[in-house]
Formats: structure tokens, C-alpha cells, sequence
């Protein structure tokens, strides 16, 4: 009996697992991750001067205008835009 179930698990057949896939250390790519664009971090709400609300990346800097006064800018803003002037 030993030897019937001896030659039965030496006929089933064995996956050969690649040797450099045993030795490679990182993962493989996933393409389903690749093609997603990462979200960015660190944006933040702004309420715009015209009234409308912009989701902008970078810091907010205050400048001189035309007039000579004050004004406050939100930069690098969803859209293209590179400054957005805030309403205060």
C-alpha cells in the first residue's frame, strides 16, 4: 500500500517556480496602480474674489497691487491658475 501511494505522488506533476523570481526582492508592477494619477496633498479651499470657491496647492502670499495697497493670493491653483486673488 505504501508503495501505490509512493508512485502516485511521484507521477503528480510539480509547478517549477522560477529562480529569479524567488530572488527578486521587490514586487512587480501593477498596472491597474500605474495608471490611476495620484491624488495631490496638501491643497486646500480658498474663497475667491470673484465669489467662487478655488482649490489651490501652494502657499498663500501677499503682494502689493496696482494701487500700492495689500492684497492676499492663493498660488498654483486647480485649473492653471498660478495666483487667484482671495476675498479677506
Amino acid at each position: 500500500m505504501k508503495i501505490i501511494a509512493t508512485l502516485l505522488l511521484a507521477s503528480l506533476p510539480v509547478p517549477q517556480v522560477p529562480a529569479n523570481l524567488a530572488q527578486s526582492a521587490q514586487p512587480a508592477a501593477h498596472f491597474a496602480q500605474q495608471g490611476k494619477a495620484s491624488p495631490r496633498k496638501g491643497g486646500k479651499w480658498y474663497f475667491a474674489r470673484t465669489g467662487h470657491a478655488v482649490y489651490c496647492y501652494g502657499p498663500v502670499m501677499t503682494l502689493t497691487d496696482t494701487g500700492g495697497g495689500l492684497e492676499r493670493v492663493a498660488t498654483f491653483c486647480k485649473g492653471g491658475e498660478v495666483m487667484v486673488p482671495l476675498r479677506d
